[in-house]
């Protein structure tokens, strides 16, 4: 190892891609010296304590291996908030942001107090950001996994949402009373096929493969979804689901068997179909 240890000369050494190393040893610095990420740049000459330089090692060999920076550094910003995630919970992607913008902008069509469901809510990324943009709605989310349901409570304290929103474990929609009526239903489900070879590969290999792959088709759980949405849709209520970049015809084709109306589908950054709604216009 090189005698320089300033900040420096350990980011200019690293194997690291340069982006990824700054905010690795953003993270040394925050945790170490309580410095901000300006601190990269403006006190660049620093040299770190011996404990802070074993940090760094650990933390640049783990990614090295393939380890997800966000459980590196324990969080991932997400629309505008940001997220304490772990191995226990999927990491929150920019695509899911499509997911909640249309959320809101069916929260903005409606008046008075406005009901949403999040089903299999992980990190809680989906309710926590629409309760941050939207404060007169009420949230349930649910989750199967404790683990998952742990972190989206210390989230919620995080943010100081915790009273507007309401985590419930179980699967789906088994864990609501049968007379549970949302305006919103949304959700972010495993959709990835079990044979994909994405899951052997890159970030995907260290995150939990329940909140990944329904170990099936990828549309097991989006069938699950949407076949129980009228159920807990009120009337003119509205059902949207991320789903896969190759999905969508099969997706639109699940909200038109499960007698849902006005389907809609939208594109990510990527201009993929990768969420698509449906309402039920005929009233429960």
């Amino acid at each position: 190892m090189s005698h320089d240890l300033s900040l420096r000369s350990l980011l200019s050494s690293s194997a690291l891609p340069p982006s990824e190393a700054r905010l690795l040893m953003s993270h040394v610095l925050e945790k170490y010296y309580q410095l901000p990420r300006s601190a990269l740049l403006a006190r660049d000459e620093m040299s770190l304590s011996l404990e802070a330089i074993l940090q760094w090692q650990e933390l640049q060999s783990k990614r090295l291996a393939g380890e997800p920076i966000a459980y590196l550094i324990g969080k991932r910003g997400f629309h505008d908030i940001e997220l304490y995630v772990a191995p226990g919970v999927l990491i929150p992607r920019p695509e899911t942001e499509l997911l909640v913008e249309t959320g809101l902008q069916e929260i903005a069509q409606r008046h008075g107090s406005v009901k949403v469901l999040d089903l299999g809510t992980g990190s809680g990324a989906i309710a926590l950001a629409i309760a941050n943009a939207a404060p007169h709605v009420l949230l349930t989310a649910t989750d199967q996994s404790s683990e998952a349901l742990a972190i989206a409570k210390t989230n919620a304290q995080l943010l100081n949402l915790e009273a507007r929103v309401q985590l419930l474990q179980g699967s789906w929609y088994e864990t609501l009373s049968n007379d549970a009526r949302f305006d919103i239903i949304l959700s972010n489900p495993p959709y990835i096929s079990a044979l994909d070879p994405h899951l052997s590969q890159g970030d995907l290999r260290f995150e939990p493969q329940s909140a990944l792959t329904d170990r099936a088709s990828g549309l097991t759980c989006l069938e699950a979804i949407i076949d129980g949405a009228k159920d807990h849709l009120s009337p003119n209520g509205l059902i949207a689901v991320e789903h896969g970049f190759d999905q969508s015809d099969a997706v639109v084709d699940l909200l038109k068997t499960a007698g849902l109306s006005d389907i809609q589908t939208y594109l990510d950054l990527g201009g993929h179909r990768r969420v698509a709604s449906g309402r039920n216009s005929g009233g429960q």
